[in-house]
């Protein structure tokens, strides 16, 4: 490595060649589609969708350096129309004057507005540029059906540990780009402890390594770097977890479905890997509650109890005090009986009120405080049902005329559920009954 090379290690260690790219063999193995056209030079328009640091940039570069094509990189996050005129200009000069397109990096794509991404669909068209865009979100919700229907997605996935462990230590051995004129002495445990920490993230664990060689102290013309060290440099860090981005709801759907699963070893892991992560407590358990009222139900209605107090008791305590609360609840609800029949009941009667217009209150039931309102009808054969044989009205109807008696709720044959739907069946089959009796008088 040169003296005079200030490039962060990451920056220095990107490969350019294919069989010394990290991971991703699922689309770059021998044989697959993606390696056969970078190995072949036949460029297509492309979108890299994955984590950070799994290499997205670095690929991009690679298939800038097999095709022989000139490279163009923009930053959505700091470039704006100015700068996509002035990186189109340089592509039609160069395909003026090479009939080569120049491939255009887009990196994090998605942060691009929708006349912004439109922009390149003329020159993506007319082979101009291939367009190479890389993203951390979901290509289906952030960008545009016309670019994306131009272009191949590539899901790139985070580097495991023993990929990571590799790649460090082709950083700690390379004489040219990496650290090994620096005389590096580390424990193989301590190297694997940084490729963990690094959390599928490449550029972390080879900037947690560089970091950590230069706090390192020198003994006998080495650097060693040991236990504490280690844990100075990647004590701070948190987990992958984007307030507001695809991995936010994609946790936050996996505890839900754990908790819906029956499965509390399942929810409390996803609770504590947002809470890990930097989730707002209070966003937790608001969820918490929607999974009692959805997935729970009157199967065992102390679950929205125990729920709202869990709630209540965050805000009580703050953290980490409160975060035992919201645990105690995760954990009840995975164990309680499961029913979402009020869920369904509820969606279905919304359907109907939606779809029936304003249909008017039966007279029978209408509330009539005024002597004009009784003489309208308001109330008229009303029957109170306190008054009626164990407090029921049987045959007695609520709905408007025009829909007739409709059934929504069903509960299922688990928890506090089992008795309701005994109740019920019992009450809906008395009025069966007295409705026989009406017909035939």
């Amino acid at each position: 490595m040169s003296n005079h090379d200030y490039r962060p290690l990451a920056d220095r260690m990107r490969p350019d060649r294919l069989q010394d790219y990290l991971g991703q063999s699922h689309i770059l193995g021998e044989g697959k589609p993606l390696r056969v056209a970078i190995e072949s030079g036949r460029l297509h328009s492309m979108i890299f969708w994955g984590p950070p640091g799994t290499g997205k940039t670095t690929l991009a570069r690679l298939i800038s350096g097999y095709s022989q094509a000139q490279f163009l990189a923009l930053s959505a996050v700091l470039s704006g129309v100015k700068d996509i005129r002035a990186a189109i200009d340089k592509a039609h000069q160069y395909h003026d004057m090479y009939q080569k397109p120049s491939i255009l990096f887009v990196d994090e794509v998605h942060r691009f507005n929708k006349s912004q991404q439109d922009a390149f669909l003329p020159y993506v068209e007319d082979g101009t540029v291939c367009f190479i865009g890389a993203t951390t979100e979901n290509p289906s919700f952030e960008l545009n059906n016309a670019l994306l229907s131009r272009c191949k997605t590539y899901v790139l996935k985070s580097i495991q540990p023993d990929e990571m462990l590799r790649l460090l230590k082709r950083a700690l051995d390379s004489a040219d780009q990496g650290l090994a004129q620096r005389n590096i002495s580390i424990h193989n445990d301590l190297l694997m402890q940084i490729a963990r920490q690094a959390d599928g993230d490449a550029r972390r664990a080879l900037n947690f390594l560089e970091i950590a060689a230069d706090l390192a102290d020198e003994k006998n013309g080495q650097l060693l770097i040991d236990e504490e060290t280690i844990h100075e440099v990647t004590s701070q860090t948190l987990r992958r977890f984007d307030k507001g981005g695809d991995l936010f709801y994609e946790q936050i759907s996996a505890l839900h479905k754990s908790v819906r699963g029956s499965n509390p070893d399942a929810a409390l892991y996803w609770m504590c890997r947002m809470l890990d992560g930097g989730c707002d407590p209070i966003y937790i358990a608001r969820r918490v509650v929607r999974m009692a009222s959805e997935d729970i139900g009157n199967a065992d209605p102390r679950g929205l109890e125990l729920a709202l107090n869990a709630w209540h008791s965050y805000e009580r305590l703050g953290s980490p005090e409160g975060e035992l609360a919201l645990a105690q609840a995760v954990a009840y609800l995975a164990c309680a009986p499961k029913s979402n029949a009020v869920y369904m009941a509820y969606k279905s009667a919304m359907q109907l009120a939606k779809n029936s217009g304003s249909m008017e209150v039966p007279l029978h039931i209408r509330n009539a405080p005024t002597q004009l309102m009784k003489d309208m009808g308001y109330a008229r054969d009303y029957r109170y049902a306190h008054d009626e044989t164990d407090a029921y009205a049987a045959g007695e109807t609520y709905f408007p005329e025009e829909l007739g008696e409709q059934e929504f709720y069903h509960p299922v044959e688990r928890g506090l559920e089992i008795k309701i739907r005994e109740k019920l069946n019992y009450l809906r089959a008395q009025n069966l009954s007295a409705r026989k009796d009406s017909d035939n008088q």
